[in-house]
């Protein structure tokens, strides 16, 4: 499949919240959100758009990097100070991140990956057990 990365990065996160989700949502035909993480060196706010899933109200996210041997920046981030922000569409909350284990973790890795089926394949390219990441709202 050829990704459509004319929405990406600092610019996905803009047109996001400027629109309320209108623009940026649905990123190649999947459900992303907005997931603000705390800088664990700078103490900065830290926007990152992720593909996600619903897991009975909770969030769901990966933390591939597309396979890379390393973690991605906002999972070492919100693993310092798993307190985040999260934005679905227009619906902005707060929520405490935690890595799911064991049985969980392969029920939301399956969840995950028949929204994305590419995260298997992210998973063959690295030796690092890519983290799965539940979202646990605090407010609504």
């Amino acid at each position: 499949m050829e990704l459509d990365l004319s929405l990406f990065g600092a610019e996905h996160v803009r047109r996001y919240r400027e629109t309320g989700g209108a623009e940026g949502y649905l990123w190649n035909g999947v459900p992303t959100l907005i997931l603000t993480t705390t800088g664990r060196r700078s103490g900065l706010p830290r926007d990152t758009p992720l593909i996600y899933g619903d897991d009975g109200g909770t969030g769901v996210v990966i933390a591939s990097q597309g396979g890379a041997p390393t973690h991605p920046q906002w999972y070492l981030n919100l693993v310092a100070d798993p307190q985040v922000r999260v934005q679905v569409e227009a619906d902005r909350y707060t929520a405490v991140a935690r890595t799911a284990e064991g049985a969980e973790r392969e029920r939301l890795w399956r969840l995950m990956a028949a929204v994305w089926p590419s995260y298997d394949v992210y998973q063959q390219r690295t030796d690092r057990i890519i983290p799965v990441v539940a979202l646990e709202r605090t407010t609504r």
